[in-house]
């Protein structure tokens, strides 16, 4: 499999390129140049574990990694998860709720991060080099990249966060990793902020070469084809149905475009409901075709937080029928004038229905699935589960991705349902402990100047 970028400047790279490139070196994002069609071997990967479905999924993708080299990286990626079943899939008010919150970070970015970790590890020492990765957090990315390559050799991780816009549980998932090879750093802003840093950096292609730079958040391909995986997982948990929904709560629009490949590798998923808060740049789009910016509204669901969703790019690049120019243009538009539209919205556009949610109806949600399911749902969990009520048929089985365990948003959840036993104690350890952290101005020279001084 070879790669190429949205905007038609890089092609044909192998899948270890693409994962060290991570943002394209002209500015687009990497995707596969055909998606594989695995319709034909579905019925072949029934009963497999996560991992062994995983290894399934992913290898049409890989090419450049010994078969069984692979499988082992991906066997690594999932001992730590403290669930048997890595994701299990409950049933929870006639809504099918997929935990994603298993990992070492208890958030749904740990299916992938800890896979990259081990990714990289792999491609460095085959390469004999070393890797600085440059990474945006809105609350759990950063966390689960730490997790995923704290004390590794010949990797340093940069974490950007929006200070004070993270939940406090989730900055000290971040900042009481004391190792040597990583640094958190606090910016005066949003995680859009943050998000337009990493990616004026990663265009200076000087300074990106010079030192290194990997990226781990969802820009990067293996973070999305990580997630396509647990589509087909709940595929098979569900009984393999002729057809199903689900609902993603989305920010990013990663967790949700893996859905998208998996529908277009064969997979029988029939709607796939993108789930957001007050910050519906996304729904907006899927409503009307019109993609404009606003302000960044801070909610109770913070990982949603964003306007501008860096995966959106892959998935208009298909929506625009592979159409690289177009792509582009596009792109440059929304960057320019802050608004862009499709001419005609068709095609792939239907696969999707988008809503948005309230933070008044998130704190109702999660009340409501407490008193009459007895399940505590986090904030962007209760924001899918509130949307798969609403958009839920009957006759199809209506799947809900749970993104993050509720302990890690325990304001949140105490303002819903106050004095609810809301701990873990992976969590409740951090307590008390030394942390670590460096403020720097929202200055891309500033941001270089920190890298430069520590590589």
């Amino acid at each position: 499999m070879k790669y190429r970028s949205t905007r038609g400047g890089v092609s044909g790279l192998s899948f270890s390129q693409a994962v060290m490139m991570g943002l394209a070196s002209d500015g687009g994002l990497l995707v596969p140049e055909s998606i594989p069609d695995v319709s034909a071997r579905l019925a072949d990967w029934q009963g497999l574990s996560y991992p062994e479905l995983a290894s399934e999924v992913m290898a049409p993708f890989v090419g450049d990694i010994d078969e069984a080299v692979f499988k082992k990286l991906v066997l690594r990626s999932y001992k730590n998860f403290q669930h048997p079943e890595v994701a299990p899939l409950v049933n929870v008010g006639g809504v099918h709720i997929l935990e994603l919150f298993h990992g070492p970070t208890l958030a749904f970015k740990d299916i992938a991060l800890q896979f990259l970790g081990e990714l990289f590890s792999h491609i460095l020492t085959e390469q004999d080099a070393v890797l600085n990765i440059l990474g945006a957090t809105s609350g759990d990315t950063g966390s689960a990249a730490i997790a995923g390559v704290r004390g590794k050799p010949g990797i340093r991780i940069f974490i950007m966060f929006p200070d004070g816009r993270t939940s406090p549980i989730q900055e000290r998932q971040m900042t009481t990793v004391l190792d040597d090879n990583v640094y958190n750093l606090s910016i005066d802003g949003s995680f859009d902020d943050c998000q337009n840093l990493l990616k004026t950096v990663f265009n200076d292609l000087s300074f990106k070469e010079t030192y290194a730079l990997g990226a781990v958040n969802s820009v990067n391909w293996a973070r999305v084809l990580a997630q396509v995986v647990y589509y087909f997982w709940t595929w098979y948990q569900l009984k393999q149905p002729a057809e199903f929904d689900v609902t993603v709560p989305t920010g990013n629009f990663g967790n949700i475009f893996a859905g998208f490949i998996a529908k277009r590798m064969g997979l029988p998923l029939r709607k796939l409901v993108l789930a957001t808060n007050e910050n519906d740049i996304l729904a907006r789009f899927f409503q009307s075709g019109v993609y404009e910016r606003g302000a960044v509204r801070f909610s109770n669901s913070p990982a949603m937080d964003i306007q501008v969703a860096s995966n959106f790019e892959r998935y208009l690049f298909y929506q625009l029928g592979e159409n690289a120019t177009d792509c582009a243009a596009f792109m440059k538009r929304f960057q320019t004038e802050q608004c862009a539209s499709l001419v005609e919205p068709a095609g792939f556009f239907d696969w999707f229905t988008a809503d948005a949610v309230s933070d008044t109806e998130t704190l109702e949600s999660i009340q409501g699935i407490w008193h009459e399911f007895n399940y505590l749902a986090d904030p962007h969990t209760a924001v899918g589960f509130h949307l798969a009520q609403k958009h839920q048929d009957p006759k199809v089985p209506m799947v809900c991705l749970a993104t993050a365990h509720p302990a890690k948003f325990d304001d949140t959840v105490e303002t819903a349902i106050p004095g609810v036993n809301n701990h873990h104690p992976s969590l409740d350890a951090l307590l008390g402990l030394e942390t670590r952290k460096t403020a720097i101005v929202d200055d891309p020279d500033v941001l270089k100047d920190f890298i430069r001084a520590r590589c």
